[in-house]
């Protein structure tokens, strides 16, 4: 019982992370404008994995992953 506590407490918490990284990104141009302005910057050498949008890529993907495993695991304990 305990464990299963803990599970959904770590669960909120990785709810809230996951929403606050996705709310904290820039949104993505679209059209063709979005697509002259995202070919210059790599033409030129903006290196995007030392971004800020991409630390937050990387925090979205790794609190996404954890919270389908939490709540598979969740779903399995509790059946």
């Amino acid at each position: 019982m305990r464990l299963v506590t803990t599970l959904k407490v770590i669960h909120l918490l990785i709810a809230i992370v996951l929403t606050f990284v996705v709310l904290l990104q820039s949104a993505k141009e679209s059209g063709v404008q979005g697509t002259v302005a995202g070919g210059a910057e790599s033409l030129f050498g903006k290196n995007r994995a030392r971004t800020l949008d991409a630390t937050l890529s990387r925090i979205t993907a790794i609190s996404a992953v954890a919270f389908i495993v939490t709540s598979v695991v969740l779903t399995i304990l509790l059946r």
